[in-house]
């Protein structure tokens, strides 16, 4: 079969319907501001996301539903909505206990293991601003977040805690350790032995009521320069988490959700915490690397039926094997696939249709958004290389630099009308840094370069920052990556633009190969032509350079093209 480029293949809604079982749903007439008064007349002005997590569920009598499923390797463990609120109400206890005031920054560190998650539901019960850490951030990346933030308290065990540089920290004052190896003298605490000492009169009352626009949850961002951006998220971002995950994830009570992101990425807690148990879905959660054949019986073991995921996992799935692989295990399961992070490349998209038998849903958003804005939702078509288009209720435009909107068809910034129920709050401590993604008042600049067809489909190009000139021709990194991995020899790619005299740049392209194929010249040379015959002479890489593999950030997957252009 011919391999696909951007747009050039529809792929039909009703071409999976009754494979996917998914539900129809009629969002044409959709209004944040109807279902915000919903929140409001329900709420009373009560708002706290962790009880709407799991507390809800609880008192509307769906306490043993299975909320978590937990495995690693031979280790499995459930979790219920009721066992999750017991656990949350504890560690509120303890947490308030301790002095911490509503609004107080209280970090984690610790594996991606169910008490990653206890701890972030629980801090945000406590109506303080959880700001949950990576579990492989070293003590810079750290220091950088917790400094900059005043956190009060670090949820951690012992050995993650040696990352944590406690004597730089002035407004630390608490450390709780998880698990053995607290150093009482010097203030930590043993969690387990505070949790011990709880009744069940102490956390009768736990739950911190707060306003809408109150702080829950702190995520930090890197730009190519200067340091980590706090992004402060509140309590009114769920009614949009809990929207996306009922349109765009499809969930429902009986689905088996897997989310791959750690919670210490922005992924991993409005898609891997809020969404989910919001809809009241069963989450799986996994420790442990990435492995083909581990993951694909995951959802073989547990059913899984809908899979958060993104473009790097999806890639190396496949290239580390086809059919004989995935036919080794049960994925009928699966209905829904959808990937984040960063563009999905069309071949992926392919791949997923053919070989796993389901549309792969790209979905567009950001740190600073806080939920998905840019999407392709279960019922409607995909266009192959597309983000998909703006979720019901969302205004996205395409601008030039003087902020005026641009015709179908012409790349420029990509902008939202500002308002979304998620929408950043705050960049912690930088003020200037906020008003910086508002240049042209109502419009939230994204950063990304992008094209919108006159079908409504979002196209990304590249970051701001990444695109090349050539001759007078701009050239979009993302659409010569997509036709490099289209040519057998190549597993991944990733393109930039490399100072010339003649061509003031020109296109440079590194990639990965397959193991069944060497480096040669020939070789080089014939994934050149094949990215011209499918481009343009002026988009065709004129050098091209082998790695073993491309930079990136972790989790996420993005490629760190600014490495790359520095190395070429």
């Amino acid at each position: 079969m011919s391999s696909i480029t951007s747009g050039e293949r529809l792929i039909l809604a009703s071409e999976l319907k009754e494979k996917a079982n998914i539900e129809l749903v009629d969002v044409s007439s959709f209004r944040w501001e109807e279902e915000f008064s919903q929140w409001r007349t329900r709420l009373q002005g009560k708002w706290n996301a962790a009880y709407e997590c799991i507390d809800r569920h609880v008192e509307e009598g769906r306490g043993e539903r299975v909320a978590m499923i937990y495995v690693n390797g031979d280790i499995k463990e459930e979790i219920t909505y009721s066992k999750l609120k017991e656990e949350t109400d504890r560690l509120a206890y303890v947490i308030k206990s301790k002095g911490i005031q509503r609004g107080e920054r209280v970090f984690t560190l610790l594996p991606k293991t169910p008490n990653a998650y206890v701890a972030v539901l629980a801090i945000i019960k406590a109506g303080a601003v959880a700001g949950p850490l990576f579990e492989a951030f070293q003590e810079d990346a750290i220091f950088e977040r917790m400094h900059n933030c005043d956190a009060k308290m670090i949820i951690t065990d012992a050995e993650l805690k040696q990352r944590v540089p406690l004597s730089k920290l002035p407004a630390l004052e608490h450390v709780l350790i998880d698990g053995d190896g607290a150093d009482k003298g010097a203030g930590e605490y043993h969690l387990q032995e505070e949790l011990a000492t709880i009744t069940d009169e102490d956390v009768a009352q736990v739950t911190e009521w707060m306003d809408e626009n109150e702080g829950m949850i702190i995520h930090y961002t890197s730009g190519s320069t200067g340091q980590p951006k706090g992004v402060l998220h509140a309590h009114r971002a769920i009614v949009q988490q809990k929207k996306t995950g009922e349109w765009v994830l499809d969930l429902k009570e009986n689905d088996v959700y897997w989310c791959t992101s750690h919670p210490g990425w922005v992924t991993g807690s409005s898609y891997g915490i809020f969404a989910p148990f919001l809809n009241g879905a069963t989450s799986l959660i996994n420790s442990g690397r990435f492995d083909a054949n581990e993951w694909y019986s995951y959802i073989d073991r547990f059913n899984v039926t809908v899979w958060y995921s993104a473009p790097t996992a999806f890639r190396m799935l496949k290239a580390v094997g086809g059919k004989e692989l995935i036919e080794r295990y049960n994925l009928s399961s699966l209905r829904h696939v959808l990937s984040v992070g960063e563009p999905l490349n069309p071949e992926i998209v392919k791949w997923g249709y053919e070989q796993l038998n389901v549309r792969i849903h790209d979905t567009w958003w950001m740190t600073e958004t806080g939920a998905q804005l840019i999407v392709n939702l279960p019922n409607q078509t995909i266009k192959a290389g597309s983000m998909g288009r703006p979720l019901p209720g969302i205004t996205v435009a395409i601008l030039d630099e003087a902020g005026n909107q641009l015709p179908a068809g012409a790349v420029g910034q990509l902008a939202v009308r500002k308002g979304w129920p998620s929408m950043m709050r705050e960049i912690w401590k930088n003020e200037e840094k906020y008003h910086s993604y508002f240049p042209y008042e109502d419009w939230y600049v994204s950063g990304d370069l992008a094209f919108q067809d006159e079908d409504g489909f979002v196209f990304f190009q590249s970051r701001d920052d990444d695109m090349i000139n050539s001759s007078g021709e701009r050239i979009g990194p993302f659409e010569v990556e997509s036709a490099l991995i289209t040519h057998d020899a190549v597993i991944e790619a990733a393109v930039v633009g490399k100072a010339d005299e003649l061509r003031g740049e020109i296109v440079k392209g590194f990639v990965v190969l397959h193991p069944n194929y060497e480096e040669s010249t020939a070789l080089l040379e014939e994934i050149r032509l094949h990215v011209r015959g499918k481009l343009a002479a002026h988009a065709a890489p004129r050098e091209i350079e082998v790695l073993e593999e491309l930079p990136k950030t972790r989790i996420s997957g993005k490629i760190m093209r600014r490495l790359l252009k520095e190395q070429a």
